[in-house]
């Protein structure tokens, strides 16, 4: 084998690792904390999310702001 025969199959294998991958499900935490009163049509609330290509963490908090009449 010739080392341009040797890059081929390197590179092909490192494409065929490399979609192996992104196909597979990665595992994903979701945390919610509802802390609203069920009555609140519309609840205050903080979203965010990391997707790091191998883990991913979602968070929702929500509260009910209290208005100071």
């Amino acid at each position: 084998m010739d080392q341009l025969n040797k890059r081929r199959i390197a590179l092909a294998a490192g494409a065929a690792a490399l979609l192996l991958t992104a196909a597979t499900v990665h595992p994903t935490a979701e945390f919610e904390i509802l802390t609203h009163e069920i009555t609140d049509k519309t609840p205050r609330k903080f979203a965010a999310a990391v997707d790091t290509g191998i883990l991913a963490v979602s968070v929702l908090y929500t509260w009910t702001e209290r208005s100071l009449r």
